[in-house]
């Protein structure tokens, strides 16, 4: 039987083939407080954006410890010869942006988390620009449907895939290996913002909301670098 959120067992098969060999092969391994991260029911996984290399990264992690990521997905992608039925099949979310059709996105999670599925979300919706590679302002999808369902929200942080294939480079830096940090932190508290299941939830406790879950996704990322996060975050760009 299929487990929730999980693709059939022959894409499962072809992903980790895939997936797997070129983890283990890029970088070493240092993962810790997994068991933070649910095993079995919906959640929400939130988690930083360094490379375009860190889905696959993150991917293996997850999958190691009995998670199989829904991801959300660029709409477009799903349209690109070959690549959009490979990222259907592997159970990503399209995102429509700038569209009527963006809250489908959102539906179609709900739809997944009420089937015990664990949908992953950059909140940053791109790569950082921060200089120092600290998370940016956050969007509001993740907070959204959080305080649309009360699924539990956890916070994962990560680093080191920016050392392999920094943003914009499109080849990557593969010697010396690198290591590859990634810590879970416990459920973000959003208890403040209860009551708002099933109701039309203001713009500025949206923003409030994000705000927590990216401050808990900088905490944990602050543990692994061993630094002190900026106190405000990098205001993103305009244009992303």
């Amino acid at each position: 039987m299929r487990r929730p959120g999980w693709p059939s067992r022959f894409w499962v098969a072809f992903a980790v083939t895939i997936v797997k060999p070129i983890s283990w092969l890029l970088v070493k391994k240092d993962w810790r407080r997994s068991d933070r991260l649910p095993r079995t029911g919906g959640i929400i996984m939130v988690t930083n954006h360094l490379s375009w290399l860190d889905p696959i990264l993150v991917a293996h992690f997850l999958y190691n410890h009995g998670r199989w990521p829904v991801i959300l997905a660029k709409s477009g992608l799903f349209s690109v010869p070959l690549v959009g039925p490979l990222v259907r099949a592997l159970q990503a979310i399209p995102v429509y942006r700038g569209s009527a059709d963006a809250a489908r996105s959102l539906e179609e999670s709900r739809r997944r988390l009420a089937a015990g599925a664990c949908v992953m979300f950059y909140p940053e919706g791109t790569c950082t620009r921060d200089p120092d590679f600290w998370p940016m302002e956050g969007k509001t999808g993740a907070a959204r449907l959080a305080l649309a369902t009360g699924a539990t929200v956890i916070p994962v942080a990560h680093w080191g895939a920016q050392e392999i294939l920094p943003y914009g480079a499109r080849r990557p830096r593969l010697l010396p290996r690198k290591t590859f940090r990634v810590q879970t932190g416990p459920p973000v508290d959003l208890s403040k913002y209860a009551g708002h299941e099933g109701q039309p939830v203001s713009a500025e406790v949206l923003r409030e909301a994000t705000a927590d879950i990216m401050a808990a996704i900088t905490a944990q990322l602050a543990e692994i670098r061993g630094e002190k996060a900026p106190e405000t975050p990098f205001r993103r760009p305009s244009d992303n």
